[in-house]
């Protein structure tokens, strides 16, 4: 057993979206502000996106980024494109293998106690295929979805087992899986499962909500940003205050007097869901909890199957509505009966007591 001050430990995390990225900001906080330190954080990358200013200044360990498996969009950047997906990965698989030794040589010389991954394929697949002693503890919620309490046999979402084969990939290795809820649930010892709270970041604990005019969202692809631009054409009188990543943008592209789009920001961000009346995003985990948090109505539009199974999991809490695009007056229509969940707060709070002894104790 390994416990105590003074530990230390290497990140891993999946760069894909932000709800990796600001888990991982949570989590460094948590540990150094209890003695511990994190000696470094490696991130996977990928073509298609940058990494967020928000997280290079928000986190105090050196970052090294290394190439990774991600999706590739559709041609309208809304979905994932699964063919040219396959395709795109084979052809990098030779770089993939680079990272792989990558992340097996940076395990070994960080000095590291523990290993955090955060969803990073790659380093199940290093783990697999070197000896590598430091213990390794992964965290995600798609680690939820292989609770047998769970139940997403009964969402009928078509292909759910080739995300399960890569969730397992992603925690080989790992000696305890530390599974993100939005609800408590009773730990799953046989597959090694520990459920715990979502992690949310200090600024999220300790901003004050307020009921605002406005709707707020976000959207992973920005092709959905079409949605958006044809509702607002027949309801112009709503504000609406979107955040995406299309990088080729100014960081504030304003349409109109009630429509504007945001380069992604986080203070701008949080800022913007506490004050908003609703909230619309493609149901990313971490802003889902965010908005939970806050009391917000919830429109969740998934960009791939991962998205679909946190909706899934949201909507039958009563968090919100689930839809495939961004139907805003259904939002609205939603949130005219929508009543918070109060427990949830509280089980958002309780993360840095649950988590902390996880981390700590091997």
């Amino acid at each position: 057993m390994l416990m105590g001050k003074g530990l230390k430990y290497l990140f891993i995390v999946q760069g894909e979206g932000r709800g990796h990225l600001t888990q991982a900001m949570a989590l460094e906080k948590l540990l150094t502000v209890n003695g511990h330190q994190v000696v470094g954080i490696l991130v996977g990358k990928s073509s298609a996106r940058q990494l967020p200013e928000f997280f290079v200044k928000g986190v105090s360990a050196p970052v090294r980024q290394f190439d990774s498996v991600n999706f590739q969009p559709s041609a309208e950047n809304r979905t994932v494109n699964m063919l040219k997906s396959i395709l795109y990965n084979i052809e990098k698989f030779p770089q993939y293998l680079k990272s792989i030794i990558f992340l097996k040589d940076a395990i070994r010389t960080s000095g590291a106690d523990v290993v955090v991954n955060f969803y990073e394929l790659l380093t199940g697949i290093a783990y697999f295929n070197f000896k590598i002693d430091i213990p390794n503890i992964s965290i995600g919620h798609q680690y939820l979805f292989h609770h047998r309490d769970f139940g997403l046999g009964q969402s009928g979402i078509p292909g759910t087992e080739g995300l399960m084969i890569f969730t397992r990939i992603t925690s080989i290795g790992a000696c305890k899986k530390l599974a993100l809820s939005f609800r408590p649930m009773p730990d799953d010892g046989e597959r090694k499962i520990r459920v715990v709270p979502p992690i949310l970041r200090e600024s999220v604990l300790e901003t004050v909500p307020t009921r605002g005019n406005y709707i707020h969202g976000y959207m992973l692809n920005a092709g959905f940003s079409e949605d958006v631009l044809k509702w607002h054409e027949t309801h112009p009188d709503v504000e609406l205050r979107f955040f995406w990543d299309k990088w080729s943008e100014a960081p504030v592209k304003k349409i109109d007097d009630t429509l504007s789009f945001y380069l992604l920001d986080d203070r701008e961000f949080l800022k913007q869901m506490a004050g908003c009346m609703a909230y619309a995003s493609t149901a990313g985990f971490e802003s889902v909890c965010e908005a939970m948090y806050f009391g917000k109505p919830i429109l969740m539009v998934p960009s791939h199957i991962e998205q679909k199974c946190n909706a899934f999991d949201a909507v039958r809490g009563g968090a919100g509505i689930s839809s495939d695009f961004f139907d805003l007056s259904a939002l609205l229509s939603f949130a005219e009966g929508f009543s918070p969940d109060g427990t949830f707060p509280e089980w958002a709070r309780s993360a840095r007591s649950f988590i902390l002894e996880e981390l700590v104790e091997l």
